[in-house]
């Protein structure tokens, strides 16, 4: 636990300016442009992480959005009434209305993640035209989709927006913004309430850690430069058209802190 306190404490350091969350936008852009011209270049050398199977890819990446979400859940609903007891902001009952209404971000989150990846697989499937190995005198089928052309060992070209570079840095977008409850937020250090707070905290920031890394795997290895950066300015433009824009609105989720005005200095999402 003291390790763990510990690391807590050194990412509460790091992050508590904010400087990291104004920052974490341009780094995406920045590994996207270098990663794309190294690959371009065959600058890159081979490792497991260009393997599609690899451990990373297989358990996190695929299911980005689950570990995102499961994570964030606890830790805004705990977060959140906290942070309005502790403000005295509002009673019980109105501490549960705010704590439903800052885990509807994970429902719009959700809500993001669902239609741009549909939309996404629509725009291949819409571009594509499947190459197979099957004999000239053989009669040419038409394929409709990605999946009907794989059944047939066929390989689809089509135009794939990278799915990751949109998913991964509108993950670790959300969950830097969400992290910054932490700001305003005093717990007593030998409450067992901090230790599910810093438990979640941590946990939270490795996984972030993960998908960045996992995106720069991304921009090194796979898809072509288009993709990958309309990929990432989807992603950005999930995010800031969120957190940016629709949650300073009364009706809407709202923001991690609620209770201090974006001109305060205390408050790093003033812009």
């Amino acid at each position: 636990m003291e390790r763990l306190e510990r690391c807590g404490r050194g990412l509460r350091a790091g992050l508590a300016d904010g400087r990291v969350r104004r920052r974490l936008p341009w780094l995406l852009l920045a590994i996207v442009l270098l990663g794309s011209a190294l690959k371009d270049g065959d600058l890159v050398p081979e490792t497991p992480m260009q393997n599609k199977r690899n451990p990373l890819n297989v358990y996190f990446v695929k299911v980005a959005w689950a570990w995102t979400f499961w994570l964030l859940l606890p830790f805004i609903a705990v977060t959140t009434y906290q942070f309005a007891g502790s403000k005295f902001l509002y009673g019980p009952t109105k501490s549960v209305l705010m704590v439903l209404r800052r885990l509807s971000a994970l429902l719009v989150g959700t809500a993001i993640w669902y239609v741009c990846t549909g939309l996404f697989i629509y725009i291949e499937n819409l571009t594509g035209v499947c190459s197979t190995s099957g004999e000239l005198r053989e009669p040419r089928r038409l394929y409709a989709t990605k999946q009907e052309c794989h059944q047939d060992n066929g390989i689809w070209n089509g135009f794939d927006i990278s799915g990751h570079c949109f998913l991964l840095s509108y993950c670790a977008l959300m969950i830097m913004e969400e992290v910054a409850v932490l700001e305003g937020l005093s717990i007593d250090q030998n409450s067992k309430l901090h230790v599910v707070i810093n438990v979640l905290f941590v946990s939270l920031c490795f996984l972030t850690m993960i998908w960045v890394f996992m995106f720069l795997c991304t921009a090194l290895y796979f898809h072509d430069f288009s993709q990958k950066i309309l990929g990432v300015l989807i992603g950005l433009s999930a995010w800031y058209g969120t957190y940016r824009c629709w949650y300073l609105k009364p009706f809407s989720p709202g923001l991690p802190l609620p209770s201090i005005p974006l001109s305060s200095k205390k408050y790093s999402y003033s812009r």
